[in-house]
């Protein structure tokens, strides 16, 4: 059973990694398949699968066009007004989603949830997604991820920026790349300025610091600090730091 109790508004960091430590990304297709899951699923309404949404919008564009609106069509029809109201009904996020990591075997997601259990419903439908896509593609059956993801509280705002650089930076920190900027399956680029990612608010963060350098400043302090740990002793790193 789970230790944790999630609450609104409360930040926790989510992670987890393949069963018996194997691969749970092996290619660029299927990092850019979790990151589309994890825009996707995160709504209150449920979705059913990617290939579903995706061609329910492809018949939506469809009936679009080839609708006849009459020229004094406005906004305030009723038919439009109820399509308006689905739209914001799809669009409630159960989580805000302040910084990410994937690595090869393992993943890292800063968030806050915003419904009531929140982060358990995107987790499952995030998780769940993910492995039917991984095990269609690559002929397996049988769990992916090494049982359920693990979470801690983040109880100080100092330990939010902290995690978050710990997040950020995590690639270098595993020594995945040489420098954690140049991953792109991360958010670190977002922060940096260096790409114009929507997936994160980053003002949570940078809002603390004066300016980006600072930031990333404080991110190779992390690294520097956490790169000699063992992998085993990595989660609890920041937890009672």
């Amino acid at each position: 059973m789970r230790k944790i109790k999630f609450q609104t508004n409360n930040y926790y960091h989510i992670y987890n990694r393949g069963v018996e430590k194997r691969k749970i990304f092996m290619d660029e297709k299927d990092f850019v398949r979790f990151l589309i899951s994890m825009k996707e699923f995160n709504h209150v309404e449920p979705i059913g699968s990617l290939l579903e949404l995706n061609q329910s919008r492809k018949k939506a564009i469809k009936k679009t066009k080839e609708t006849k609106f009459p020229n004094n069509f406005k906004a305030e029809n009723s038919a439009l007004k109820l399509f308006g109201n689905l739209v914001s009904t799809i669009l409630v996020p159960l989580v805000e989603i302040v910084c990410y990591c994937l690595n090869q075997n393992h993943f890292h997601i800063l968030i806050k949830p915003l419904q009531d259990k929140g982060i358990e419903k995107f987790m499952h439908k995030l998780s769940l997604g993910y492995s039917k896509y991984f095990n269609s593609r690559y002929n397996r059956s049988g769990s992916l991820f090494q049982g359920t993801y693990q979470s801690v509280y983040i109880k100080t705002e100092d330990k939010l920026r902290k995690i978050s650089c710990y997040i950020n930076g995590n690639p270098e920190i595993h020594k995945i790349t040489a420098n954690a900027e140049d991953w792109i399956y991360s958010s670190y680029q977002d922060y940096l300025g260096l790409r114009d990612g929507k997936m994160c608010d980053k003002n949570i963060i940078l809002k603390d610091f004066r300016n980006i350098e600072e930031y990333k400043k404080l991110v190779d302090v992390i690294i520097k600090e956490s790169g000699d740990i063992k992998d085993e002793e990595k989660k609890y790193f920041l937890e009672y730091k």
